[in-house]
């Protein structure tokens, strides 16, 4: 199974580029844990939150693995235009990862998890998708950083990362269908290597 994650800022379209990449590849794709932690628990969050949130993100990713692999349920509608073809049946779309979780324990607590970063040691991904910027920020009732300053900034922390690891990656930016065009490319031309 190669599974592809895809970070970045809050407000840059990964849950977005997940679900329509698991639809043009015709799989599942794993939701940020995060987002159902924070809307029952609320968004007055502390460091120890953080790891409960990161063991949670493991467990649901573990579990949609498994889906894949048993291949005996579905949770998202197929597409019917895209009939299932064994080879792409093998994608699992990750929203979210351990780098996630360490900026996000960094940037607020300045400090990290030592479970976090043993399961970055640890857990292996095919490719990195970093969304881009070029979005325009939306409110809603989890988002914290609307200034442009600090969007860019934690852009820029996540991006050193991806520099200086091994797993390959790309930035996605565009708007719309441009988005997933070049996610798709990035994508078809890993499957050509």
């Amino acid at each position: 199974m190669k599974k592809i994650v895809i970070i970045g800022p809050e407000s840059t379209g990964k849950s977005s580029l997940c679900e329509a990449l698991a639809n043009h590849y015709n799989t599942l794709w794993c939701p940020e844990y995060a987002r159902e932690y924070l809307l029952k628990n609320g968004t007055n969050y502390s460091y120890e939150d953080l790891l409960d949130i990161a063991k949670g993100q493991i467990e649901l990713e573990n579990s949609y693995s498994e889906k894949i692999k048993n291949n005996n349920e579905v949770i998202l509608p197929l597409n019917p235009k895209n009939p299932p073809q064994s080879a792409l049946r093998q994608f699992l779309f990750i929203d979210t990862d351990m780098y996630v979780m360490k900026v996000w324990c960094e940037y607020v607590f300045n400090k990290c998890h030592s479970y976090i970063l043993e399961q970055i040691a640890q857990r292996k991904y095919d490719a990195y998708l970093l969304c881009n910027t070029d979005l325009p920020w939306m409110k809603d009732e989890l988002r914290e950083y609307p200034d442009e300053k600090n969007r860019i900034e934690l852009f820029n922390i996540y991006k050193d990362i991806l520099i200086n690891q091994s797993t390959p990656f790309t930035i996605v930016s565009g708007q719309g269908q441009e988005r997933i065009n070049h996610a798709t490319a990035f994508i078809d031309h890993l499957l050509q290597q």
